[in-house]
């Protein structure tokens, strides 16, 4: 195969998880269904922490931020492929494929961060109650989010700029929905050893680090429930830490999922892009349900928020509506208050 330089790649092929035609619309209707799902929920819980006095508290503060991660986590990748599927064309522009591959890193290494900080945060108010409002206070919680990006944004800037210096061949065909970076590094015709060190090293500091800091963090805090003498008080604290304990499962499970199934065949990287939609799109998606049905304070702020919609959209149907009758416009209003509270 011939290589030429990135300067002359105009583009890559994203292959997506199908070339069969007759499943092309049925892949579209899923993912913007998940898609629309994933924004609308994870929109409602940062509404909810912000509109909620109740809910403004750290633990709270952390799920807004990991809420406003997964949507942008998922509006990286969903829209392009989409637009790829409706239009049936596969192309990505390089320009569009190296900015892809920086905010897709930026995210995921946000949301590593991230759930690393809540347990951290658990940790504190399980082994440390009465020092919980003072350990966790503003201005620690602030600085762990601005550390937490900066550490992102700069693994994500030093990823990209080592894509850089790569040069490619003329086979461009990329086997995933999106451009993720061990696909674009195989695609690579130049030494690719320093990148692949650079990807082990990030992996072991940025991924088992965060990882070994949760796992000590949640041996403590069942060591210390278990000391609590009350049934109670025993069920309430595995509570509050159950959803944070089901996310990160979750994520991580389908992480290391899809990259254990990675290989050096089209098939088996095929299936690793099909694995890949776990983590990338359902674990987003899934995030809102499971800290929302587990907590009660969560609950009852999306149903103040809700009960709060409808005279909104009164006011909107009335300006749009003019001419229509008055009866027809409760009926209205009340379809979409049933719609809203299912």
């Amino acid at each position: 195969m011939t290589s030429e330089n990135h300067t002359d790649v105009s583009g890559f092929l994203l292959l997506g998880l199908s070339e069969d035609p007759e499943l092309q619309p049925l892949l579209f209707g899923l993912f913007l269904s998940m898609y629309l799902v994933t924004v609308l929920g994870n929109l409602l819980i940062i509404l909810a922490v912000i509109s909620d006095p109740h809910l403004h508290t750290p633990m709270y503060f952390f799920l807004s931020i990991l809420s406003f991660v997964d949507i942008s986590f998922t509006s990286t990748i969903v829209p392009k492929m989409l637009l790829n599927i409706q239009t049936e064309n596969k192309a990505i522009s390089y320009t569009g494929c190296l900015t892809q591959v920086f905010f897709f890193i930026v995210f995921v290494c946000m949301d590593n961060l991230l759930l690393t900080v809540m347990a951290y945060d658990r940790f504190v108010a399980i082994c440390h109650p009465l020092y919980y409002m003072v350990i966790m206070n503003p201005c620690l919680c602030g600085l762990l989010i601005l550390l937490s990006l900066f550490i992102s944004i700069m693994n994500a800037l030093l990823h990209s700029l080592m894509v850089l210096r790569l040069s490619f061949c003329t086979d461009l065909e990329i086997p995933h929905f999106f451009c993720e970076l061990a696909q674009i590094l195989k695609l690579a015709c130049s030494d690719t050893l320093i990148n692949n060190i650079l990807v082990y090293l990030e992996t072991s500091l940025l991924g088992v680090g965060p990882l070994s800091g949760i796992i000590f963090s949640y041996i403590r805090i069942v060591s210390s429930i278990l000391r609590i003498p009350s049934t109670g008080g025993k069920c309430k604290s595995f509570s509050i830490c159950g959803s944070h304990l089901s996310v990160v499962s979750l994520f991580y499970g389908t992480c290391v999922g899809v990259y254990l199934s990675s290989a050096a065949t089209l098939s088996s990287r095929r299936r690793a892009a099909v694995a890949s939609v776990m983590y990338t799109i359902v674990t987003p998606m899934m995030n809102p349900f499971i800290y929302s049905l587990r907590n009660r304070d969560m609950k009852r702020a999306l149903r103040k928020l809700i009960s709060a919609i409808p005279p909104f959209c009164g006011c909107v149907i009335c300006l749009a509506c003019g001419p229509l009758e008055q009866v027809k416009r409760n009926e209205i209003l009340s379809m979409l208050e049933t719609l809203m509270l299912l």
